[in-house]
Parts: C-alpha cells; structure tokens; sequence
C-alpha cells in the first residue's frame, strides 16, 4: 500500500507520575508490524528502548485534547503518546491504523480455526494463585497462536459444513457449561479466610471467562454469515459482520454471579404487567397537551446519590462489564447494570440544570450587551452544580422515546437581579395581557413563571429536546443534544453533542451555546464526575462571544473540577470579563474595570421545581414512566428495579420493530426536526412575532 511507509519522529511519551511526560524517538516500522522508541534520534542504530507488537493493537485518540493517543498492544502493554499538533496526531494514528489493520489480517489468513481440545479448568495456574500469569516474553504473534494447530504447508482449509456448526455449538454449550461451574466454585468460597470469594483474581477470573465466552458467540455467529455467503454466493443485502450484545445477560450476575429466574407473566407483579402493555406510542394522542402551572405543586423529591454500599457490593458486575469492553466502544447499546442507576431520567437531570431561574431572568435585565453576556455566562456556569445529584458519578435514566418531562418554576419578583434604569415595562399594554393571559380586572402575580419541557425524539441515536421559557421577560432558551458515550479503560465519556439557543426577544438578541464533556472516573472503585473541554458561546449581533474551559485533571498535581474562561468584544479583540475556579465550588470574576466577584455556588439558594402530582401525570411523563424503578431503588430492591428497568426497555424494542416491520414513521409531541436540530413546536419567539403582527393589522 501506498500507506504503508516507515515513519519516524519526536513524540511526547508519558513514563510515570514522577518523570511525567518526555520526548522520546520513535519509529513505524511496517514490515516487522513494530513501534519502537529511542531515548534520541542518535541512538537510533542501538537496541529500541521499547517494543510495541502493533497485531492485534487498538489505537485510539485520546478525548482529553486534539495531540493525545494511546497505543494499546494485545498483550496488554500501552504507550501514552502526545504529538505536537492534531495534524501530526492524526498522520500518526492513521499509519499506525493501516499497519495494525494489515499485520493483523495477516495472522488471521495463517491461522486456521481452533480444533477441539479438552483441558480441566482445575488444572490451570498455579495453587498460590487462580489468575492466569502472562509471561514477559509473550508477544502479539504467540498471543493469536494460542490453542491454533497450523496445518501443513500447501493444505487448504476445508470449509465448515452444517454439521461442523453443529459440532462447534455443542463444544461451545459444553464451555458454557464449564464456565458456569466455575463461577459456582468461586461463589462458594467462604468470604472471609485465606482464599475468599471476593478475592481480585477470582472476580477477575470470572469476568474474563464471561467475556471469553461473549467473544466465543460472537466469532461462531460470524462464521454462520460466513456459511451463508457461501450458500447464496455473497452475503445478503443489508448484513452487517460486528460485535453483537453480550450473549449472557447482566441480570444473572446482580448477586455476585447467582443466576436469577424471574416468576413467569402470570406471576409478574401487576406493574411490570402495567409496563409491558401500554398501547403503542403512535396509538396514544400525539397532539402537544399544554400543562396548566397552576396545576403544578412544589417538588418535595430529594434523591440524593451518596450510597457507596451498592458500588462497593456489586464489584463482581462492574468487573464483568468491564471485561467486555474495548477502548473507544461507544456505549449508546450497551445494556448497564441497575445499580449504578440515579432515581431519575435524563430529560429531568436537564430540568435541574434550571434550578437557578432568579439568575436566568436576570440576563435580560442587563442594561448593555456586555452586561447580558456576561450574566449568561454566570448562569451558564452555575447550572452544572445543581445538575448532578451528590458526589458519586451514577447515571440517570435513559429516556425511551417519546417520554417526555414537565415543571416549572415561580420566581418571586423581587428576588430577580435589577439595574437601575432597567426598564421593566418594556412591553406594551397589549403585549403584556396577550402574553401573560392575565384576566381583566386581576391583579398581576409577584413573581415570574419559568416552563421548562423535555421529550425524547430519538432512540438510536438518544436524542433529547428540552425548551424553557419566560413568558413575562419574553425570554426563551432552546436546545437538543445527543448523549455519545465512550469506553475510556477506567473512566466512561460522554460528550454532549447539540447546540442550544437563548433568545432574548426583548432585545432581539439571540445566543448560540455548547455543552462540555463529562466523564465518570474510577468506575472500578468509587466512581465520580468530571467535566471537560471548551465550549463556546455567541451573540452574532451583538458581537460579544464567550470561550470557557472545563479542565480534566492532570496525570500529576492539578486541580479538580477547574474551570477558566474569558468574554470578549470580538470587533476589538478585546477582554471585557474573565473568570476561573471550580464548577462545583466557587468562581471568580475579573471585569475590565478591575473589580472581582465571587459566587460561592454550594450557597446560592435553589429554588424548587414545580412538577404535577404523579396521578395528573400522562403515561410517558418521566416519573410516572420511571415510578416503579424509582421505588424500588429508594427500597433498596435491585432486583426488582431490574425487572420493571427490563419491561420497559423491552416494550420500547418490541414497539420499535412494530414500526420498521409496517415502516411507520416516529411522530414526535412537542419538538420539530429542522435542519440538524430539533425546534419547540411554538417557541416563544414564534407567538411574540405573531403578537406585533396582530398589533401592527389593528393599528
């Protein structure tokens, strides 16, 4: 291939905590599938100071920033590389991609299939150890040899006929079989002693044995496609070769590998009942319902996520799922355990980020465009807090499609930020009875209405809409994002793709805005969050933008959880604000005029949501949806949880191979598809443009 040239330059290689990040010269050599390193160019004639087998190796770019990539080898071995720029990452990574993908295949062409051979599962390792050691000298050529039997040179393979299938079935029902009896032999250790249950080795035994048997099933389902294409002469249209969904379901493992036999339908509980036979979404009404706020009552829910006991218990299950994931696998059908669960959906974890709604209203208030974005970027700034549910990094529901969450919340007048000369009564008299749909004769209320709705519009991919407004200050914020998550060896990533917008219709301003990654790290041990990367905010009218930086934190030494950023007035370059601290703590702000603020966000007041009571709820609203999982994570009940978590997830597949198999389109409720994105069906700015259009016909 034309791509396939030695290549050789300066890379940064990441050595360990205390020496940190050095540069080192390396080199791609193709023919022998290597990467090698030096300590300098010069002593490039003398012996590499490391080796990389590149068969079988995994190369992924790192999420953390545009130069980082690892280099992972099949025997386990990494490189933590770091180039200068994105370009010279990106020629990097692509000949290493092109050399692993060759020297790869080429194993695979000169290795037939396994032949059946019996071993005892007892025979293995060594009595002071059950894991199985990897010896140094092992590289990536005698890794894919192991258990193969070459045949003679010049012989061909013949091919796998129905009955061999067959055969490989049975061996493989016999393995799972073995592999079963194994985890049984584990669990009966006694827990405490010399050699217990909870051992590291055996739990990760168990859960490479898990994955050894998932990758078996999937090779073997493989080869049917492959006995097919040789039926029919080419495989049929629309088939796909990929890694399938673990063949062994997470459920029988929630009690540290104990299976599990869930009571038969007429014996499921009348909720899962419930779940399983809600009428088709389609069939339902999917005209938009406007929810009355009077309606509405103050939240009293307060779900906090601080109970470590259930990470802690279920080591086993988080050790199994890690064991089947590869670097870089995007998580979006990956079925994650119920444990690791918050009690709430993600359509409401957007709500939540609204809990600061006196800051919202306030950006309208601002005297000069200046003033308005950088109270956006206060507000902005102060939502991420109130978004997560305590310090330990569970996730929330994934909302089904066409789910969708309501509230609202009442902001007393005088509690929203002023500034002198502000003028409050920037509406006309008109304007202000149409929109506020006062009654003649009634005194206007004290405080302000923020409506906030949320709807998921997509299941593959997980997309969700979510629109807030205020009618009184004629200010409305709209938004979609798509949740890409990632499989990040001891972390998970996810990164928010979408883009919001927040009209200020009073001023005729409109600001475009990004959301940052977020990462759960230590999912081995206790799991927490961390947010990332820049986003960036706009006012193309105004010419004002804003440009912030979610840190991750360094290798060695370094802050958690910090956060910088700087508004500027893009016509004259110049820094009007900036800002730096913690997202979660407190936050500092420098004006040109060279005073300082502080906002402490663990003592900024939140104001409560408004939701209405669960009997007034719809079928697809998230807490009535979500009602019965919810309470049996509150009683502590995992498996219960699971089982009502199943039936719905269950109904959503069934609902959704009804709809390709008569080929009926989704309809969504409240959000329309324009473009890339999704609109509100009647956004404020839509009903306060139809208001002056009336005025200026009458007038």
């Amino acid at each position: 291939s034309d791509h396939m040239e030695n290549i050789y330059g300066y890379l940064m290689k990441y050595t360990n905590l205390v020496t940190g990040w050095q540069y080192r010269f390396f080199v791609l050599n193709n023919d022998a599938g290597l990467l090698e390193y030096f300590v300098n160019e010069q002593s490039r004639h003398l012996k590499p100071r490391g080796t990389l087998q590149l068969a079988g190796a995994v190369i992924s770019p790192s999420d953390e920033d545009s130069h980082t990539f690892t280099v992972n080898a099949a025997s386990g071995e990494q490189y933590k590389l770091r180039a200068t720029d994105a370009k010279e990452r990106q020629h990097w990574v692509s000949r290493l991609q092109i050399c692993t993908q060759h020297h790869t295949e080429a194993i695979g062409k000169n290795n037939p299939p396994l032949k059946s051979r019996s071993f005892s599962l007892a025979s293995q390792g060594s009595a002071n150890s059950p894991g199985v050691q990897r010896r140094p000298s092992q590289n990536a050529v005698s890794f894919f040899n192991v258990g193969h039997h070459r045949l003679p040179t010049g012989k061909r393979v013949p091919i796998m006929q129905p009955d061999h299938l067959v055969d490989v079935r049975e061996m493989m029902s016999q393995a799972e079989g073995q592999q079963r009896d194994l985890i049984r032999s584990i669990e009966c250790l006694p827990v405490s002693g010399h050699l217990t249950s909870l051992d590291q080795d055996l739990l990760m035994l168990k859960a490479t044995s898990m994955a050894t048997m998932n990758c078996l099933n999937d090779c073997f389902h493989i080869l049917q496609l492959q006995h097919a294409s040789q039926q029919k002469g080419s495989l049929p249209a629309g088939t796909t070769i990929s890694w399938l969904e673990p063949k062994i379901s997470l459920a029988n493992h929630f009690k540290n590998g104990a299976a599990q036999n869930f009571p038969a339908e007429i014996n499921k509980p009348a909720s899962v009942r419930e779940e399983q036979s809600i009428a088709e979404p389609c069939q339902l009404t999917r005209e938009p319902e406007e929810i009355n706020p009077d309606e509405e009552v103050e939240d009293i829910c307060d779900d906090k996520e601080d109970d470590l006991g259930a990470v802690e218990e279920q080591r086993s299950v988080i050790l199994h799922l890690l064991s089947q994931l590869k670097l870089g696998m995007d998580l979006t059908r990956v079925v994650l355990p119920t444990f690791i669960l918050e009690k709430r959906s993600l359509l409401e974890m957007y709500a939540d980020f609204m809990s600061h709604p006196d800051l919202f209203i306030a950006i309208t208030n601002g005297t000069t465009p200046e003033e308005r974005m950088i109270r956006f970027v206060e507000y902005y700034l102060t939502s991420f807090h109130e978004g997560r549910k305590g310090a330990i990094a569970k996730k929330p529901y994934n909302p089904i499609i066409g789910e969708t969450f309501h509230c609202s919340w009442r902001m007393p007048k005088s509690d929203v930020a002023t500034d002198t000369g502000s003028n409050f009564s920037a509406h006309s008299p008109s304007e202000q009875v149409t929109l506020s749909k006062d009654l003649e004769g009634q005194t206007e209320p004290d405080y302000y209405t923020v409506k906030f709705v949320a709807e998921q519009v997509s299941h593959h991919p997980p997309v969700s809409g979510f629109y807030a407004e205020c009618v009184e200050r004629k200010m409305c914020v709209n938004a979609h994002v798509w949740t890409k998550s990632k499989f990040l060896g001891m972390s998970i990533g996810v990164t928010m793709v979408g883009e919001g917008l927040l009209s200020l219709l009073e001023h005729g301003e409109e600001y475009t805005f990004s959301l940052p990654c977020a990462y759960a790290r230590s999912i081995l041990t206790v799991p927490w969050v961390e947010l990332g990367g820049k986003v960036n905010i706009n006012c193309v009218k105004t010419g004002y933008s804003a440009s912030i930086n979610f840190h991750t934190k360094p290798f060695y030494g370094g802050k958690l959880h910090r956060v910088t950023g700087e508004v500027k007035q893009n016509m004259t370059n110049t820094v009007v604000c900036r800002v730096q601290g913690e997202w979660n703590s407190v936050l500092e702000f420098t004006y040109s005029n060279g005073e300082t603020k502080y906002v402490d966000l663990t003592k900024l007041s939140v104001t409560r949501k408004r939701v209405r009571p669960l009997e007034r709820q719809g079928p697809f609203e998230s807490r009535r949806l979500w009602q019965h999982v919810t309470e049996s994570l509150r009683d502590g009940d995992i498996d219960k949880a699971t089982e009502h978590k199943r039936a719905l997830e269950e109904r959503q597949r069934n609902e959704e191979r009804l709809r390709a198999e008569t080929e009926t389109p989704w309809c969504t409720k409240y959000f329309l598809k324009e473009g890339d994105g999704w609109v509100y069906h009647k956004p404020l700015w839509k009903t306060v443009s139809a208001v002056q259009t009336q005025q200026t016909d009458t007038n």
